[in-house]
């Protein structure tokens, strides 16, 4: 036998023995959650439950096209956009467990061992590593990636920054960006007849929260910031090319061209970070003692008395990719959101009125003291992110053998919380739960 032929045949055995491996070892997990009363969907050998998945979706998407209604708004989407997690909880329940070949998955959506899951404070439990595997190059090692004590040291710097004293210090930030845009949408509307006006007001929104960050952060505007987000947004298209939601059981592999892509966004986005980080560092040297201090800052000087000198480059560089990635998108789109439903219900949009008048009369500029005085616009906010959450998923995976509730969760199995169907279950929220109601806030 020729020399590049055995090559061949000692690869596809040495492929087949580690597929063949890891589909045991998925096997062994599932019998563990089995003995403990936890059921699921069948899995079949190698692929797991993908092939049902896949054809759950398909007869979903001819199901949906067929019955189409026509609405605007439509709350309850989790049955269309994932139907056969809809599917597997209406017959197994709450807590079930199934496969993608590759990885032994444990669906939760029990109140009470979500709230416990999310609370906990043990290394044991971790980002799924085959998601953050693939999302290196947006976020780094960054705090949304990193895991066990890596996180807790990042966790430590950054947390702090965010409580409540510290963020009220950004509220003038937030004011003035936002003034900058009403100002605008005023303008917009003047010029097209002072009644109606056609705005891009996702566009419009997603500029202000990217402003308020580049603020926050760096202390410039989103004119400066703005090649960042726009290298963010390309990395971020490029990055979704591969398929590894739920640890589907495919290769997830980009072509050379696309890797390549990848890899000159990753360095463009690190070099335009540094360089703002390098110019802010000018700025504070010329700037009084007196000047207060912007998150940028006081992250770093963190970094370098927690990580050393030599790693806080890296450490600020992530941290602001991860601050970029997460703040800008879903303050943007939950924004969008509320403008959308309070559009549809006007009603609410008196009340705001009302309250706004109350809280700040006579046109009384807001202030962080004002904001706690808002129940009806915290009311409203707290709905729209029931009812459209930023992120569809909580995603976990077991770092070693833990404890959620009753269960006992053996190393390897990834936990999965489907957001939007826990903001939506009837017994949690009433009969009610699919529709806007601000008042069960």
């Amino acid at each position: 036998m020729k020399v590049p032929y055995l090559f061949l045949l000692l690869s596809a055995v040495i492929f087949v023995v580690k597929k063949v491996s890891v589909w045991v070892n998925t096997w062994r997990l599932r019998w563990r959650l089995e003995k403990q009363g936890i059921r699921g969907p069948r899995p079949c050998f190698l692929y797991g439950n993908v092939p049902e998945m896949q054809r759950i979706q398909a007869s979903s998407i001819k199901s949906s096209v067929a019955e189409n209604t026509g609405l605007l708004v439509a709350h309850n989407y989790t049955s269309t956009l994932f139907p056969y997690f809809e599917q597997w909880r209406k017959q197994y329940g709450s807590i079930y467990t199934y496969s993608t070949g590759n990885k032994q998955h444990l669906y939760v959506n029990h109140p009470e061992l979500v709230k416990e899951m999310n609370q906990s404070i043990s290394l044991d439990l971790g980002k799924p590593s085959y998601v953050t595997k693939r999302l290196a190059p947006m976020l780094g090692n960054g705090i949304l990636r990193s895991n066990g004590h890596i996180w807790a040291q990042q966790r430590k710097i950054v947390a702090p920054e965010f409580f409540m004293d510290k963020v009220k210090g950004m509220v003038g930030l937030m004011l003035e960006s936002s003034e900058t845009l009403t100002s605008k949408w005023d303008a917009c509307i003047e010029s097209q007849g002072g009644i109606i006006a056609e705005i891009k007001a996702e566009e419009d929104l997603r500029s202000l929260s990217a402003d308020v960050i580049s603020k926050a952060c760096f202390g410039s505007s989103y004119l400066k910031g703005k090649e960042i987000f726009s290298k963010l947004r390309a990395l971020q298209k490029a990055i979704s090319n591969q398929c590894f939601l739920f640890g589907f059981n495919t290769f997830g592999l980009l072509s050379s061209a696309q890797q390549k892509e990848v890899e000159n966004l990753e360095k463009e986005i690190e070099a335009w970070i540094w360089e703002a980080v390098n110019a802010r560092e000018r700025e504070c040297l010329v700037e009084t003692s007196s000047s207060e201090k912007d998150l940028l800052q006081l992250i770093l000087e963190g970094a370098i008395n927690d990580v050393g000198k030599d790693s806080s480059k890296n450490f600020i560089v992530d941290n602001c990719k991860n601050i970029y990635f997460a703040g800008h998108e879903s303050t943007a789109v939950a924004a969008s959101w509320c403008l959308i439903l309070l559009a549809l219900h006007p009603e609410w949009q008196a009340r705001i009125r009302e309250e706004m008048a109350q809280v700040c009369p006579d046109g009384t500029q807001m202030d962080a003291d004002s904001l706690p005085k808002m129940k009806t616009v915290t009311m409203v906010i707290q709905e729209v992110l029931r009812l459209y959450p930023p992120a569809a998923f909580v995603s976990r995976e077991a770092l070693h053998d833990t404890q959620i509730g009753h269960i006992v969760v053996p190393k390897g199995v990834c936990l999965w919380t489907l957001i939007p169907t826990l903001h939506r279950d009837p017994e949690i929220w009433g009969a009610d739960a699919n529709e806007f109601n601000p008042q069960r806030a």
